[in-house]
């Protein structure tokens, strides 16, 4: 039905109802915004009826609905009680605007109105002109830092109630009925009662009321566009201009992060980022993010600090930190090792922002990535090469363009640039030419550098976020506050394992599995492996007789080396999900990485240096960024830059894959060389032994303190086994079809051997020694 017969049939209705209505009418309650009088003279309203009531169609206007002795009155009857509408019950303030309702909205006037005494009278309202809505306090976000958490006067409810009020205001009452129709036929949630019934401020009240003020704005704009009022469309952009931008990034956003995409995607599995969110330990004291907890080793060969708890702050509140002189904070940057959960919190910060949670002072966010501005420089733009900064938000989001209010002073925007390694080139911070405003064109590299120096998009705040030793190149006079994410507690982790899961009993089966490992219960802090226990053992449980046996160590660490090896060929390489094949680089990268582990394992360190790299013949940044296996810890007193593994498992992690890989693929004992004998002395065979690697592992082991080769001995015996060195890494690190190893069995005696010797004089050994074993016999349950 079009828009003019569905009109024809609601009057047709109303006037049938009339006679019936008319004394009820009459006695309506008074709006909650005071008696309405129209700005017109009562003969123009006369004049106006006439020609609404020459429509093509017999149509009867709502009867009156006023008091005697008064011009007009607004039908309130059933106006939802809003924040607005509340505040409105108020007195009119000192100044106050008289609010100006025309006569288009009028519905009908009283019949025993005296024409000639008020003939001549303006009918103006003398409702009070809205004051601000009070809005409750936040709790969650202090305003000791002058930012109290409101939205912008321009984005917030009154100016968007007052902006739509004034543009349905100046519609004819002809082109208001077909508005009202259009808005209701093209909108679900509104009932067409709802619509027609009362006055223009009650539905301007009902859609903010139903549909929220972003829908009903752009509800409002569409609806005017459709019966061809463009230029009242135009008209009400332009006032909501503001409000319109941070809906469509709120809209972006919302896209973007409502859904955590976890592993590879499983349609309709997908989880919501607010259902299994745990927020992680944030830190304002950076000491690396290194776990120094380990099973056996008390203290690590060079000792790593972990910051107190009085450090910790929440991802929505880093933005409410303050320099030492007690301003707020412009850059921040923030670190960590990988796997700790830095695109998670990004993704948190801007969801909650999007929905209105917290940070509502900002009043735009903009999400940038490092990765894609290095995308954006070598291949996707042909002119990438010479853009300003607004081009380069306007790249990304549309919705900016032309965008003046960057400009401003009291402008609040937050640009996230994310993962700042990604960006694979170095920044000439010293002689970069200065740029000054944000529309000179510049290469992205000084765009970059700019940016970051405050000289373009000054009164943007930077939340700069990057592995350590990728963000450790931007001079520290740049930056305000460091953070760095410590990831979770023991108690957290559990929290995690317990919202990932319906299944309350599924939940404590995981728990209490996961627990049978120490080395697991450090390793879980990470977030990444958080989610990998929860997914491995949901899968492992669906099997009949699973959890028998406590889980075995090896495969995570296996797991832990291929899905970084994979991120570095996703962030650094380009490559795609089906092009993550690993070439000899990958795992020559690996074999000398697992190297200089194992150099490290002899000397009994735990931190290494450039130099160490180099002797390795390794590139400082593949080892310390795009590896994912180690990070950088803060400059010693030297001055030096320092690195270390993420965890010192890891480091006897890799250490043991390189002793097995020498042996595996080369046929080579590099744990022999320990007996100082002539090449000529060896056996061709022995070399080839599993059960000679092994009995150079339990003299090492045996000899040394303990905890010194203990996890290196447990390692090595579970890439022994057939499952992991043929079910997991052939085709990655191995040739597909590559011999397995035999031998095993003479292995496993030398390990009861072993245990039978240990229990002997060694005890402090035995349970070690029985994991080894488990590690290489257990199969895969």
């Amino acid at each position: 039905m079009d828009p003019d017969t569905e009109v024809e049939s609601i009057f047709t209705q109303i006037n049938e109802e009339a006679d019936k209505e008319e004394e009820k009418k009459r006695e309506r309650p008074p709006s909650s915004y005071g008696s309405m009088k129209s700005d017109l003279m009562e003969e123009q309203i006369e004049e106006e009826l006439d020609q609404v009531f020459q429509l093509p169609f017999p149509a009867v206007l709502p009867e009156s609905t006023t008091h005697q002795g008064t011009g007009l009155q607004m039908i309130r009857s059933s106006s939802p009680e809003t924040l607005y509408t509340m505040t409105t019950q108020q007195t009119k303030p000192p100044g106050a605007v008289v609010i100006d309702t025309r006569s288009s909205d009028l519905e009908g006037c009283s019949e025993n109105d005296d024409d000639d005494d008020e003939a001549d009278e303006i009918l103006m309202t003398h409702s009070p002109e809205p004051p601000e809505p009070v809005e409750p306090e936040d709790t969650t976000q202090p305003d000791e830092n002058s930012q109290p958490g409101r939205l912008h006067p321009e984005q917030a409810l009154p100016h968007i109630f007052k902006s739509i009020q004034n543009a349905v205001t100046e519609l004819t009452y002809e082109d208001l009925l077909k508005f009202k129709v259009s808005f209701y036929q093209w909108e679900p949630k509104i009932s067409l009662p709802q619509v027609m019934e009362g006055d223009l401020l009650d539905f301007v009240d009902k859609i903010l009321e139903i549909l929220g003020q972003d829908r009903a704005l752009m509800h409002t704009i569409s609806t005017l566009e459709a019966i061809k009022k463009n230029q009242e469309a135009d008209v009400l952009k332009n006032k909501c201009s503001k409000a319109l931008i941070r809906y469509h990034l709120q809209q972006s956003l919302m896209l973007k992060y409502k859904i955590i995409h976890e592993g590879v995607p499983q349609p309709g599995k997908q989880n919501r980022l607010n259902k299994v969110y745990i927020e992680p330990l944030i830190s304002t004291c950076g000491y690396g993010g290194v776990d120094p907890a380990h099973e056996f080793r008390a203290h690590l060969p060079s000792p790593i600090q972990v910051p107190s708890a009085d450090t910790f702050v929440g991802v929505n509140n880093l933005f409410r930190l303050q320099k030492d002189d007690g301003k707020p904070v412009r850059t921040l940057v923030t670190t960590g090792i990988p796997g700790i959960g830095m695109s998670v919190s990004v993704a948190k910060f801007c969801l909650d922002w999007a929905e209105l949670r917290a940070n509502k002072d900002l009043h735009f966010v903009f999400k940038l990535s490092f990765g894609n501005l290095w995308r954006l420089r070598n291949n996707e733009v042909p002119l990438s090469h010479n853009l300003s900064a607004m081009e380069m938000i306007e790249y990304y989001h549309p919705e900016c363009k032309g965008m003046k209010y960057m400009e401003e002073e009291d402008c609040e925007c937050v640009i996230i640039l994310e993962s700042f390694d990604c960006y694979q080139t170095s920044l000439d911070w010293q002689n970069a030419p200065v740029i000054n405003d944000n529309y000179t064109k510049a290469h992205p590299d000084v765009l970059i550098v700019n940016i970051i120096r405050g000289t373009v998009l000054r009164g943007a705040r930077l939340w700069i976020l990057g592995r350590r030793a990728a963000v450790s190149q931007i001079p520290s006079q740049y930056i305000d506050i460091v953070t760095e994410i410590q990831g979770f507690s023991d108690e957290k982790v559990e929290e995690f394992l317990t919202l990932r899961f319906s299944s309350a009993a599924l939940s404590t089966k995981i728990i209490r599995h996961y627990k049978r490992l120490p080395s697991l219960i450090v390793l879980a802090r990470q977030p990444l492996m958080s989610w990998f226990v929860a997914t491995v053992f949901s899968r492992c449980y669906r099997y009949q007789g699973y959890g028998e046996h406590p889980p075995r160590l090896t495969p995570f660490y296996v797991h832990i080396m291929m899905i970084q090896t994979n991120r570095r060929l996703e962030f650094y390489c380009g490559k795609m999900d089906h092009e993550l094949t690993w070439s000899s680089d990958e795992k020559n990268l690996l074999t000398k990485i697992g190297k200089m582990a194992f150099k490290m394992l002899e000397k009994n360190t735990n931190v290494f240096f450039e130099e160490d790299v180099k002797e390795c013949d390794l590139k400082l940044t593949d080892v310390t960024v795009c590896s994912g296996l180690s990070t950088e810890l803060p400059a010693a007193a030297s001055g030096k830059r320092t690195f270390c593994f993420t965890h010192f498992s890891l480091q006897e992690f890799m250490a043991a894959m390189y002793v097995f890989t020498m042996f595996h693929t080369e046929s080579r004992n590099v744990l022999d060389t320990a007996l100082h004998k002539p090449k000529i002395f060896k056996f061709k065979d022995q070399t080839k032994s599993a059960a000679s690697l092994m009995q150079c592992a339990l003299t090492r082991t045996l000899a040394s303190p303990l905890g010194h080769y203990e996890m290196f001995l447990r390692f090595l015996c579970g890439l022994l086994s057939p499952d992991c060195h043929v079910n997991m890494l052939e085709g990655f690190l191995y040739p597909h079809k590559s011999p397995k190893v035999v031998g095993l069995d003479d292995v496993q005696r030398l390990l009861e051997q072993a245990i039978l010797t240990a229990e002997g004089n060694q005890r402090d050994r035995v349970e070690n020694l029985k994991e080894s074993l488990r590690e290489m016999i257990q199969e895969h349950e």
